[in-house]
């Protein structure tokens, strides 16, 4: 038996010595440290990375998710010759509810908005579509990438989550972990080519993300400032006053851009001070080439507004 093993070992590893070197990824680094490190430093460089990290996940979940998350892929149309089309990818990050529901109305509000109908890609906690995850947001602006004309098409992304001053995080019951840094976030869109951004975060000190990601093809809109929290989060709520302002009202309407950020802006700065809290401030930047994709986008954005839905993001601040 022992001879018998031998001989099999041995050519086992005549073939792979014998195999060719691509086939084999070697590792460079020591084990990283996934969430942290051992020293501020470390943990920089670590959380900027984007780790992710799943932990006890059921088999039968994970199977049935991929599928839904196949099935969303490969759904996504191709762009429209001749045309400036949007993508528009709206996602939860979070398995709070308020994640959830804010993201599937925005994926609407925004498909509406900028006739991208069959071009919208949808994460949220629920039977119908895939989880929210860094890797599935990743796969879905991956899917979106081979899609569009990256000369003018435009990628629409819609991120709604809790946020830290190192990112927005990644957070599924107690099986999923991991954070979106600036830094990550500016690498995948560099490394697909997306060039045209619309980009709309939702998230407590959103506003790093300000000094990573702006250029002169985005368009820039963040909760918060920095060094800020924004409000509404809490579970039970239907939307944050981000989401409620900007997509449940000002962007239903047949406005431009930046009357609807003058819109928002002004609604959640009432509801603060009504509510006697510190100014979320809002962010904004807009590049000098956006113009040229967003006014071709807006020029058939529909005509009639439509009515805001849900319960309002300040009656969680009821007695």
């Amino acid at each position: 038996m022992r001879s018998s093993f031998v001989w099999v070992l041995a050519i086992a590893t005549a073939l792979l010595t014998t195999a060719p070197a691509t086939a084999q990824v070697q590792h460079t680094k020591e084990w990283p440290q996934i969430l942290g490190g051992a020293n501020q430093r470390e943990m920089a460089e670590a959380l900027a990375q984007g780790p992710q990290l799943e932990r006890g996940r059921s088999a039968k979940w994970l199977l049935a998710d991929r599928r839904k998350l196949a099935g969303a892929v490969e759904a996504l149309q191709p762009q429209r010759p001749g045309q400036i089309d949007a993508y528009v990818v709206s996602a939860a990050l979070d398995s709070d509810p308020v994640f959830g529901r804010e993201a599937r109305e925005a994926a609407k509000v925004l498909s509406r908005r900028y006739d991208a109908a069959g071009r919208t890609f949808l994460l949220a906690r629920g039977a119908d579509v895939p989880a929210g995850s860094l890797e599935a947001l990743t796969l879905g602006l991956a899917r979106v990438a081979e899609l569009m004309d990256k000369r003018q098409d435009v990628l629409v992304l819609y991120l709604t989550s809790h946020g830290a001053q190192v990112g927005i995080a990644y957070h599924d019951g107690d099986e999923g972990y991991g954070l979106l840094s600036p830094a990550r976030l500016a690498a995948i869109l560099d490394e697909l080519g997306i060039r045209n951004r619309l980009l709309i975060l939702s998230a407590c000190y959103s506003g790093i993300f300000v000094p990573v990601l702006s250029n002169d093809n985005t368009a820039l809109l963040t909760a918060a400032s920095s060094d800020r929290t924004s409000f509404g989060c809490k579970a039970e709520n239907d939307w944050t006053f981000f989401g409620d302002a900007l997509i449940n009202h000002a962007l239903r309407k047949p406005q431009p851009l930046d009357d609807a950020l003058i819109e928002a802006r002004e609604m959640i700065s009432g509801w603060e001070m009504t509510n006697e809290l510190p100014s979320s401030n809002p962010q904004a930047t807009v590049g000098e080439g956006v113009e040229a994709w967003l006014v071709p986008l807006e020029a058939r954005m529909p005509k009639v507004a439509t009515a805001p839905v849900g319960a309002p993001a300040t009656d969680a601040l009821k007695p």
